[in-house]
């Protein structure tokens, strides 16, 4: 499971290493879903372009993380939850971890426990559960530190688990847990966000984060992301009908824009109970805009990102753009001035990023769409829930390149490292080259 934003989170010496190469959490090294990579490839099948093959021990959600030869993946095993090593070159799993118990499926196969994605440094990896499961390893495997973040910031009470992924910067780790009583007369208040120091895992701030949200609007499954454009930086968390900006340092919030469940001037439609956050918010630091997402039919918005200060709800001006369809669960994908946003139906809509004008609304391939695209060499790889992985060609002319059947449930968004696009699917982790 989420932008988009530019993740400055490792030392001088391994971030060389990482840039272009490496995919080393949920997003990308530059948090945008974007790769450098050129050559990958268009077409493959059971037989063609399948550099290898490993099933996993059971479904999962999860996006992989790589550095080096090393690919790390969480997974259901019956009622366990693991962390997996895959060597990147033969499939070979070079060790397994159980981090806990306790896996939860959502319904109609939309996920379970194992959704969080991963994330990695190149010494430690760090794996996250809906279960509220937080662990690290060393790249060799050896625990060096596990937590329950419930039962350190109080239990936690989502409709289909906690399945926020924390994002890696610096020595820390940032987690966004946005919860409640699901009941409509209840005004207690369980939102937190948290930064933990990343080799220890001991608390270094965590604050609440108190909003107006009622019933299912308290839930959130979106991620938390750092945006940096050079002369501003802070951490994006986005759930419970708003979007906020909090200060790295001390955890205080430095910004507010709420008004995203209606009827508001921003979303004309009544308000809706159930208006929980899936898709995480899509930043471009170059344009200094931050793309908002919202739920069920509402808005998408754009925010001018360096005039955000205090509670923004009512400032007209710092919205860029309105635009009247969101996307559920994807994340939108920033490139060359385009904004993509891919639909739940499979439908890709693509957005002028200056103006908000929508400049196409194409069908896919016409099934559910959990997985979030992929952006190389001029492509857009996703997959879909019954296993259709559909590329498209970036640009302002909508082009289906290809829509190829894997035959396998695909949740996980594509990755790419090393010139191999890499794919999880409920059943396998694929590694597809171009021979």
């Amino acid at each position: 499971m989420k932008c988009i934003l530019p993740l400055l989170f490792l030392v001088p010496t391994l971030c060389l290493n990482a840039v272009g190469e490496d995919w080393p959490q949920w997003r990308g090294s530059r948090g945008d879903g974007i790769s450098s990579e050129t050559q990958l490839p268009t077409s493959w099948s059971k037989t063609e372009n399948i550099l290898w093959r490993t099933p996993m021990p059971g479904q999962g959600g999860a996006t992989p993380c790589i550095w080096g030869d090393r690919i790390f993946v969480t997974s259901s095993e019956g009622d366990d939850l693991v962390v997996l090593c895959v060597n990147t070159a033969n499939g070979e799993i070079q060790w397994k971890q159980k981090a806990g118990t306790g896996n939860q499926d959502a319904r109609a196969g939309e996920g379970n426990s194992a959704s969080p994605s991963p994330s990695t440094d190149g010494q430690h990896v760090w794996a996250f559960f809906g279960t509220g499961v937080l662990a690290c390893y060393s790249v060799d495997g050896k625990e060096v530190w596990k937590s329950d973040v419930g039962q350190r910031f109080g239990k936690l009470d989502i409709q289909f688990g906690m399945t926020s992924t924390p994002v890696l910067d610096g020595d820390a780790l940032y987690v966004q847990l946005i919860h409640g009583r699901m009941k409509m007369d209840d005004t207690t208040r369980t939102g937190k966000v948290v930064k933990l120091n990343k080799n220890t895992g001991e608390t270094i701030w965590e604050m609440d984060r108190v909003t107006d949200a009622k019933f299912e609007c308290k839930h959130s499954y979106a991620s938390p992301f750092i945006y940096d454009d050079g002369a501003s930086r802070f951490l994006v968390v986005h759930g419970a009908d708003c979007i906020t900006g909090h200060d790295l340092s001390s955890g205080k919030e430095v910004w507010r824009f709420g008004q995203l469940n209606g009827p508001t001037a921003i979303n004309p439609k009544q308000n809706d109970p159930t208006f929980r956050f899936v898709a995480s918010p899509c930043v471009d630091p170059k344009s200094k805009t931050i793309i908002v997402p919202t739920a069920k039919e509402g808005p998408v918005i754009a925010l001018k990102a360096a005039m955000l200060q205090g509670d923004c709800s009512t400032k007209t001006d710092v919205v860029a753009w309105n635009s009247p369809r969101t996307p559920d669960v994807s994340i939108p994908v920033v490139l060359d001035g385009l904004v993509y946003l891919l639909n739940k139906d499979g439908k890709l809509q693509c957005l002028e990023l200056a103006t908000g004008k929508e400049v196409y609304l194409e069908r896919t391939y016409t099934g559910q769409h959990r997985s979030s695209p992929l952006a190389a060499g001029g492509l857009l790889y996703f997959g879909s829930n019954d296993g259709h992985v559909s590329i498209v060609r970036t640009g302002k002319k909508f082009e289906l390149v290809n829509t190829i059947m894997m035959g396998e449930a695909i949740t996980a968004s594509p990755i790419a490292s090393n010139g191999t696009l890499f794919i999880r699917s409920y059943e396998a982790l694929y590694a597809i080259k171009a021979k």
